[in-house]
């Protein structure tokens, strides 16, 4: 398993790591659809335990996923999984509890200590900040920050992320909270990683980058052969494009070319679209959504370096 180190952290972690929102299962906040349906607890267990077998060693979790279901399901497989090998991530701050605002100081500190719980560990490798939504005059934001500084002082956890779908929202408050790792949302359709200017930081910084939803859902892979729609609960049903006849058909070709160039890859799609994301990025890796034993074999295959003329390549396509 390639490994790249996650910038200031000095941990080695695997190029393509393992994202488990999907573990969370199905979930509405109000009206809003968050969670994904089709889980299975058991299938997922046996795709952590399947995960760590093939060297992905970096697993990325929140509290707000399934509301501490992920999390729970990992803290169930360190009586197979060494704990020790895997570098641990999880987030707050999208679950407000009893508050009408994001970050209250109090509840930030009862969600570590739930986190540390459910993960059911002593140490929290990585927690992040989940978004960058810090009050109309950024109020939030110093009492979030010493809120974790504090978790850190007293060995609850050991590096600070910041993550939000905006790589500008990141941008903009990287320097008052000097995360060791930022999550920027980044796929071949959906890229602002270069252009907000947050690759410049991090490179400046020696930050690491996760980026998540590599995939776009799932949308890029080619699969969908027609407009489909998700259930309740499934935050797909949010993406308009699984909708989009266009859009679903340039998948579908641009996953035939991929498989054409990269014919002789035992993962060609998988190969392009993942790594394509990585080729400017020394410190960073991508979270790959694994479900099932299978879903992590072809993570695992997938996993390879790409050259810069290739990688150029992949993202004309899109």
């Amino acid at each position: 398993m390639r490994q790249v180190t996650l910038g200031r952290t000095k941990t080695q972690v695997s190029a393509i790591s393992l994202g488990t929102w999907s573990y969370g299962g199905s979930l509405t906040v109000g009206t809003q659809s968050v969670g994904w349906s089709g889980h299975n607890d058991e299938t997922a267990k046996r795709a952590l335990i399947q995960a760590w077998e093939l060297g992905i060693n970096h697993w990325d979790t929140a509290d707000a996923y399934g509301n501490g279901r992920s999390e729970q399901l990992i803290g169930k497989v360190w009586s197979t999984v060494a704990r020790k090998d895997i570098f641990l991530a999880t987030k707050l701050g999208w679950v407000m509890g009893p508050h009408n605002h994001y970050y209250e100081p109090s509840f930030m500190r009862h969600q570590i200590d739930l986190s540390l719980k459910q993960l059911k560990t002593d140490v929290i490798d990585l927690l992040y900040l989940h978004h960058c939504m810090f009050g109309d005059c950024d109020e939030l934001l110093d009492p979030a920050i010493e809120v974790l500084c504090r978790a850190r002082e007293k060995g609850k956890i050991r590096f600070i992320g910041l993550s939000d779908w905006n790589a500008t929202a990141i941008l903009k408050y990287a320097e008052k909270t000097n995360p060791d790792v930022v999550q920027s949302y980044r796929n071949v359709m959906n890229d602002d990683y270069v252009t907000s200017g947050l690759k410049d930081w991090v490179d400046h910084h020696n930050a690491g980058v996760a980026f998540f939803s590599p995939l776009k859902h799932g949308l890029l892979i080619g699969k969908y052969t027609e407009p489909t729609t998700f259930p309740m609960g499934d935050f797909r049903s949010n993406i308009k494009e699984f909708s989009d006849h266009e859009i679903l058909a340039k998948a579908r070709e641009a996953s035939k070319t991929l498989t054409s160039k990269f014919s002789a890859h035992p993962q060609p799609v998988l190969y392009g679209l993942l790594n394509s994301l990585l080729t400017d990025t020394p410190t960073g890796c991508v979270l790959l959504g694994q479900r099932s034993p299978a879903q992590v074999k072809a993570a695992a295959y997938a996993n390879d370096t790409m050259t810069n003329s290739d990688a150029k390549w992949v993202r004309s396509l899109y």
